[in-house]
């Protein structure tokens, strides 16, 4: 009697569940068997190696997934076919509209040519990490056809290689964007994992910045006085808000009379919308700060100054609330106040630094007098404190290096000690204790 044991390979029987395994006319080896699909459902896969040993082990491999609660991929389109819908479909609801551009800039200009052709399904780690490399050590004229564009090359169609690379930080933020991208496939059970976490690209450096120094900001602050906007700057400078808070400050927004500013909503320029006044760019950073007594003062004269504007304007004022407006009360374009901040610098002698450097001057000098850095996180607005301290770390270790260096000056100081001729009921005096 033949048992199932003594039967030939192809035709052994397999325990229900376990899948079909049998030999193609091809030669090649078919395995067969249903797994967990998306929307909690079953679906019949197929298969297939070389020996009936390789077409079982994948099918194991699969169904061992399904047993974990991991639905089979259901993406059959390529990358660039899920990119083009995640932005399209997701992202734009999510995302402010500057971010979500982009986000569609480096969607067109690298995921797509670098990682597009690929199956969305069967995209690897290492499809991500060859692509990061070439990204890497690829000249950016070439690949982006823009010294083709020049009307007269002076880079590879020249012979010349110029070696435009991708920062450190471009490429981690490009890679951020795949991992966006991928994460929201993941949830809507597109694919098993995401691939581009298993990927390192390194922590970048922050980016440098060059703070004004107390006596640099002195030379500003005089270098402003008497201009219209002397108040956004001097507040800018004493309460480190961003260039949109200042912009989208409203009178309602402001107690003059405790010295404290609300911070609500923000003002940006946007493609569509234009000059468009949004919510805070985080949770964190919607806040309520102290305002110093001198921007106080500065802020009284400015409402001054804006009423007799509004008097000078007549029928031409359009005043919408905000508290820093054109002459004619319509919100400041903030690529304005970047030239009026730039043309103020010249004026002061200073060198050149961006609109945001005030706010990292703010932070800068308050650590300098020993502000602890809890208050100038809530000051700043900033979501975590970890964030404080990663930007300000160097001006952090300048202070330890300053404390260390006091500490060593007192220890290589000898003290006298004086023994007082008591009776002997008090002990010595002792040195002063260090801080």
């Amino acid at each position: 009697m033949t048992t199932p044991r003594d039967a030939p390979a192809s035709r052994r029987t397999r325990a229900n569940g376990d899948g079909t395994v049998y030999q193609r006319k091809d030669s090649r080896w078919e395995a067969a068997g249903y797994v967990l699909a998306p929307g909690n459902t079953r679906k019949r896969i197929r298969v297939y190696g070389t020996t009936r040993k390789d077409a079982l082990a994948k099918l194991t491999e699969k169904i061992a997934a399904s047993n974990r609660g991991v639905p089979v991929p259901s993406a059959a389109g390529s990358v660039a076919a899920y990119l083009t819908y995640w932005l399209e479909n997701v992202a734009v609801h999510h995302l402010r509209e500057n971010t979500h551009t982009r986000y569609t800039a480096c969607v067109n200009r690298h995921l797509i040519p670098g990682l597009g052709k690929k199956k969305l399904a069967k995209l690897s780690a290492k499809d991500v990490r060859t692509w990061l490399n070439q990204l890497r050590t690829t000249c950016q004229c070439c690949t982006r056809g823009i010294d083709a564009r020049r009307d007269e090359p002076r880079c590879c169609a020249a012979g010349q290689c110029c070696h435009k690379l991708l920062s450190p930080l471009t490429l981690t933020y490009v890679h951020s964007v795949l991992k966006s991208a991928l994460e929201h496939a993941v949830r809507e059970e597109e694919i098993p994992r995401n691939v581009a976490r298993n990927v390192r690209t390194g922590t970048p450096r922050p980016r440098r910045f060059e703070p004004l120094t107390a006596e640099e900001a002195r030379q500003f602050l005089t270098a402003a006085e008497g201009h219209r906007l002397h108040a956004l700057f001097e507040l800018a400078l004493h309460t480190g808000l961003r260039k949109g808070e200042l912009l989208g400050l409203r009178w309602e927004d402001l107690d003059l009379d405790t010295g404290t500013a609300a911070i609500r909503r923000t003002l940006q320029r946007t493609t569509a919308g234009g000059l468009t006044t949004l919510p805070t760019k985080t949770r964190a950073s919607e806040r309520r700060i102290a305002l110093p007594t001198r921007c106080v003062h500065s802020l009284k004269l400015h409402h001054e100054q804006q009423k007799t504007e509004r008097e000078a304007a007549g029928t031409t004022w359009q005043h919408d609330g905000h508290v820093f407006t054109t002459a004619q009360g319509r919100p400041i374009d903030p690529t304005n106040l970047t030239r009026t901040f730039t043309t103020l610098l010249r004026k002061a002698g200073l060198r050149r630094i961006r609109f945001h450097d005030l706010r990292h001057s703010t932070a800068t000098l308050l650590l300098e007098q020993g502000v602890e850095l809890v208050v100038i996180k809530e000051l700043l607005g900033h979501a975590h404190i970890g964030v404080t301290a990663t930007v300000y770390a160097h001006v952090r270790l300048r202070l330890q290096r300053d404390a260390i260096d006091t500490l060593s000056t007192v220890l290589d100081s000898p003290v006298t000690v004086t023994a007082a001729s008591t009776d002997g009921g008090e002990p010595p005096p002792c040195a002063a204790p260090v801080r």
